[in-house]
């Protein structure tokens, strides 16, 4: 079921699966589904700040791909085959030829669906790819990996070490994949936060993040 946005260039609507979908580009030849990260906990889905940051930014600059942002029905580690068919279901709505970007646990869910042949690249910002990650879905496919310097957990404080997504992204490679390991100077844990009134806070850095990104949206657009 569509909905009404606040922004006219943007479509919401509900996936298959239940979660919801935001798509910028909607008419674009190939897309790019963002999947966000989770928690301990099992809460419901929520918008992701990085996703959302990310889209506004690139859609204007790539009209030629379709940006969509899925809210998972859950965000939780514990429920990672919930989130894969989320972003499943957001594979069937968008049906062409699509890069993964995956957002902290959101790397994991694009790594766990992406032998779906309507996949062709998997892009992890600071990416957790847990060691138990079956990654046979990124072989022979191009599978990149940026993420912050200064990231990594503290308690009370959401992050991923640099040297997890560095061990998962050798392992990627290992099963067949082909990609570049970016490590962004200063980075955080993503580029942007919500603040309480629903708005989006860039952190230090997040620009920085933009170059990267794009040289792998720009492989991404020239496969033919």
């Amino acid at each position: 079921m569509a909905r009404a946005s606040e922004n006219p260039r943007v479509r919401s609507f509900d996936l298959s699966s239940g979660a919801e979908a935001r798509l910028r580009n909607g008419d674009a030849p190939r897309a790019a589904i963002l999947v966000n990260g989770g928690t301990g906990r099992r809460v419901p889905g929520t918008w992701s700040a990085t996703s959302e940051w990310l889209a506004e930014k690139l859609a204007p600059r790539y009209p030629g791909i379709a940006f969509l942002e899925v809210r998972y029905r859950t965000k939780s580690w514990h429920e990672l085959t919930s989130c894969m068919k989320d972003a499943d279901a957001a594979l069937a709505a968008v049906e062409r030829p699509t890069i993964l970007v995956g957002f902290s646990m959101g790397g994991a869910v694009a790594i766990g669906v992406a032998g779906d042949d309507r996949v062709e690249a998997v892009l992890g910002l600071a990416p957790w790819i847990p060691d138990r990650l079956p990654l046979g879905g990124v072989a022979g496919k191009p599978c990149d990996v940026v993420h912050g310097a200064w990231d990594r957990w503290l308690p009370g404080i959401p992050g991923v070490s640099s040297r997890h997504s560095r061990a998962g992204f050798e392992r990627a490679l290992a099963a067949g994949a082909r990609g570049t390991y970016t490590l962004v100077p200063r980075g955080l844990h993503g580029v942007a936060l919500r603040t309480r009134r629903g708005g989006l806070l860039t952190l230090p850095g997040a620009r920085e993040w933009l170059e990267p990104v794009s040289r792998a949206l720009d492989r991404f657009s020239q496969v033919s």
